[in-house]
């Protein structure tokens, strides 16, 4: 491992972190926040600083291997993480570092959870940095530096594949960073169009651009306590396609614009709107009551976040009857399409666990027979099935390690939640979806959550946004040995 290559590229990742902040700087003075925007300005010059000087005086990173990109990737988030925090605590918004951690994590893992009773309290530029920051984590900071900055050479495939290890990269065009800086047209293409959309409607230029930060990168932070149920049916409508929108493969998109029958004939496309319908219409059956235009309003709404992993709500589903919040809990195991903003476990890994284990049962009747696993008309590799079944082996365990340590916790501290809160909070941390149910369900927050549930939350946000192996592999011998 290379040390000194290592950290060019973290470097690179807190110093354009620190460039961004200058962005909430200018939001705080148009609106004449003035002592708040010196002091974000100062937490952009302070991470400028730390992260340019690095990168300058240590050695560029020509070459970089698969392990140094998995290093790199893990470590980077962390970094941002800690950076990030910066903002809160320099203008005094968050006090505690635990808090502005936790807020930070849910920021750039677009997990949404939040410590934020009441964000309407917060300042203009305060909440602008806390939008901006899953923006950024979104289609994610590495992919950036990959697109617009000439500084990791020929390893910009290797940190892809960091981020994203169950999928190899899907290129639009031979080169790499042409294909990326081609996704990142895309993303700010759709957020400045849904910014538009919502200005149009009930929400100012400020809340409509805020939200549209949060909807493309399927985050789900909001300007209001009541999320999007403070808004009009017309603003939540325009959200619900976006959302669907940032939950579909940005390579599909590319590829739809071109032909749309590319979309029909994608089979992880079909099961993800499949998904989306059908869990729709329960939620409908199960909370029918009258206007119907409501009703219908609300069971998409709520189908659509939970499923991308957005986060936002409109209807306070910790309410709804215990089949309905089984089923809302099963959601946040689905996932975003590959190649979307979206977390947790993902339609196509879903699909081919399923005919992985159809196949299993056909040779159980039948030993001496050849059945292939296929997805769609595809033939998915038997590697790529093994590498899946390991993905959601680690998964479920993180899953019920994560719960079992958040009972400890609690418990340690002598904390009141019940187990629908810990296997809620613990699913949605790693899922990157944001609310759970019973205590931190839509209508609550956080802030209750022992300080030691929240660290453990964070790094669970992080190691879902990962999608596991970066993180875990910071913790392996093999990785650092040379």
């Amino acid at each position: 491992m290379r040390w000194r290559r290592l950290f060019h590229v973290i470097g690179a990742v807190v110093g354009a972190v620190g460039f961004a902040m200058l962005v909430p700087a200018v939001i705080a003075l148009i609106y004449g926040e003035t002592a708040e925007a010196w002091r974000i300005f100062l937490a952009a010059l302070v991470t400028g600083i730390a992260g340019w000087s690095v990168w300058k005086y240590l050695e560029p990173p020509r070459g970089l291997t698969t392990r140094e990109g998995f290093a790199i990737v893990g470590l980077s988030w962390i970094a941002m993480a800690f950076f990030g925090t910066l903002p809160y605590l320099m203008t005094g918004e968050i006090t505690s570092f635990t808090d502005a951690f936790f807020e930070t994590a849910a920021g750039f893992t677009t997990t949404g959870s939040s410590i934020v009773e009441d964000p309407a309290g917060l300042s203009h530029g305060i909440l602008i940095w806390r939008a901006l920051t899953q923006w950024i984590g979104g289609m994610g900071i590495i992919l950036l530096s990959v697109a617009i900055l000439p500084l990791l050479g020929i390893g910009g495939v290797e940190l892809a594949r960091a981020e994203a290890p169950g999928v190899s990269p899907d290129r639009l065009t031979p080169r790499f960073r042409e294909t990326a800086k081609r996704l990142w047209y895309l993303y700010v293409g759709l957020t400045v169009v849904e910014a538009i959309l919502l200005s149009a409607g009930d929400m100012t230029v400020y809340e409509g651009l805020a939200h549209a930060l949060t909807t493309m990168p399927t985050g789900g932070f909001s300007t209001h306590v009541g999320s999007l149920g403070a808004f009009s049916s017309y603003s939540q409508w325009v959200v619900i396609v976006f959302m669907v929108l940032a939950g579909v493969s940005f390579a599909l998109h590319f590829r739809g614009l071109a032909n749309p029958k590319a979309y029909l004939r994608n089979a992880e496309f079909r099961l993800f709107t499949g998904i989306i319908g059908a869990a729709s219409v329960v939620i409908a059956i199960g909370i029918w009551a009258s206007p119907f235009h409501d009703t219908i309003r609300h069971s998409i709404f709520t189908a659509v976040s939970l499923v991308t992993g957005t986060g936002y709500a409109t209807a306070d589903f910790g309410l709804w009857p215990v089949a309905l919040q089984i089923m809302v809990l099963g959601l946040m195991f689905v996932g975003g399409m590959t190649g979307s903003t979206g977390g947790s476990v993902k339609p196509f890994r879903l699909g081919v666990l399923f005919q992985a284990a159809r196949a299993d049962l056909r040779r159980v009747i039948h030993p001496r027979g050849v059945f292939p696993v296929r997805f769609g008309r595809s033939i998915v590799k038997d590697t790529v099935v093994e590498s899946i079944q390991s993905f959601f082996l680690l998964y479920m365990f993180i899953f019920m390690t994560g719960t079992l340590l958040f009972g400890i916790l609690v418990s340690v501290r002598g904390g009141g939640f019940d187990l629908v809160t810990a296997i809620s909070a613990v699913a949605s941390a790693i899922g990157n979806i944001g609310p759970g149910l019973s205590e931190v369900g839509p209508a609550s927050n956080y802030a209750a959550i022992p300080g030691e549930t929240k660290w453990l939350l964070s790094f669970l946000m992080i190691v879902g946004r990962l999608e596991i192996f970066p993180v875990i592999l910071l913790f392996s011998r093999e990785l650092w040995r040379k």
